[in-house]
């Protein structure tokens, strides 16, 4: 009995140390990392509580989208190499660190609101998690199997690569409770061979797949249960006759306003693309969702952008990621310069 107890009371240290550094993070962004509010004296022009939107949730949705990219990233890495060549924690501190940046000055753009904040230390815990997870993994068992293999990669090497792949352009416009785990899981039986590090790759990333989609299943009635984000968002616009605009894709006219004209679009990925179209054709952006201010991700060959809220560098390639807030009045000048390189847009991150 002494035994026992004596492994229970190790285990159960163990549990809380771990608990403690999964939550460490957020308790550092919610204790140091502050802004200091300043009141907006914006008037914004869209007021309709449907389509008006907190102007600091344009920086806390970069979060969720530093976890595509990370997942971006990695798919890059084992593309070219193995999975214990990806920098797990690198991840992890370039979530929380970025987070840490944007909380502070989201103090001056309405503050960090209790729902958002939940759901981004909730995202960014889970996220820690699973990198670790997979870090633990990937460092010893993967990296013997890796050894073992020799330096040319498999055939499952390849497909998980294309699965990361495919994964992480999924997860620019659909969340990713909504990607078929149990597919790619099946794939792997189906396409693995006799080697070693098949049959290792088979077994290690079907278990990670099923247990996403069994996860992907609880979120997803969560979700079910309290209701879908907007998925619509409405901006003011001009410098274009309403019968063009109308003829630009993805674009709905809403009405004619002193202002401008009010349009309605789709979200995430796919208002990048449709911003990068309406300002190639000289259209000027006043107003997004009520709010004068935005943030757009920025890449380029300099490890630094001037005014940048936080830049770093990107795994599996040769470029960095910089976080910029702009006034939207100066999107159209911004996204026409971008066109011309060498710095390149990555996104324009809606509210």
């Amino acid at each position: 009995m002494r035994f026992l107890w004596r492994w229970l009371k190790r285990a159960l240290v163990t549990v809380v140390l771990l608990v403690v550094a999964l939550v460490a993070p957020a308790l550092w962004v919610e204790t140091t990392c502050r802004g200091t509010p300043v009141a907006d004296n914006y008037q914004p022009i869209i007021t309709e509580p449907d389509w008006q939107r907190p102007e600091s949730r344009t920086l806390l949705t970069y979060p969720e989208w530093h976890i595509v990219h990370a997942y971006e990233d990695y798919a890059a890495v084992i593309a070219k190499g193995d999975p214990q060549d990806f920098g797990f924690l690198a991840a992890i501190g370039g979530f929380w660190s970025s987070l840490c940046d944007l909380s502070e000055t989201s103090g001056n753009h309405g503050g960090f609101p209790g729902e958002t904040k939940q759901m981004v230390y909730t995202i960014g815990v889970s996220f820690t998690a699973e990198m670790l997870a997979k870090a633990a993994y990937e460092e010893t068992l993967g990296r013997i199997a890796t050894w073992l293999r020799g330096p040319d990669q498999s055939p499952l090497d390849t497909l998980s690569a294309r699965q990361a792949a495919d994964y992480a352009a999924f997860l620019s416009q659909v969340p990713w409770y909504r990607w078929d785990f149990t597919a790619d899981a099946g794939a792997l039986d189906a396409g693995r061979t006799d080697a070693f590090r098949d049959r290792e790759r088979a077994v290690a990333l079907g278990i990670e797949y099923r247990v996403k989609a069994a996860y992907a299943r609880v979120i997803a009635a969560a979700v079910e249960g309290v209701g879908h984000d907007q998925l619509r968002l409405r901006s003011i616009v001009r410098g274009l006759p309403p019968e063009t605009l109308a003829q630009v894709p993805g674009v709905a006219l809403i009405g004619t306003r002193p202002e401008g004209i009010e349009i309605e679009t789709d979200r995430y990925a796919a208002y990048t693309l449709i911003l990068q179209d309406l300002t190639a054709r000289g259209t000027e952006i006043v107003e997004i969702a009520g709010n004068d201010d935005i943030l757009l991700t920025v890449l380029s060959d300099d490890p630094d952008w001037p005014g940048a809220l936080a830049s770093m560098a990107r795994q599996g390639q040769d470029d960095y990621r910089h976080l910029l807030l702009i006034p939207v009045s100066e999107l159209g000048p911004t996204l026409r310069a971008l066109d011309t390189g060498p710095a390149r847009l990555e996104h324009v991150h809606d509210y």
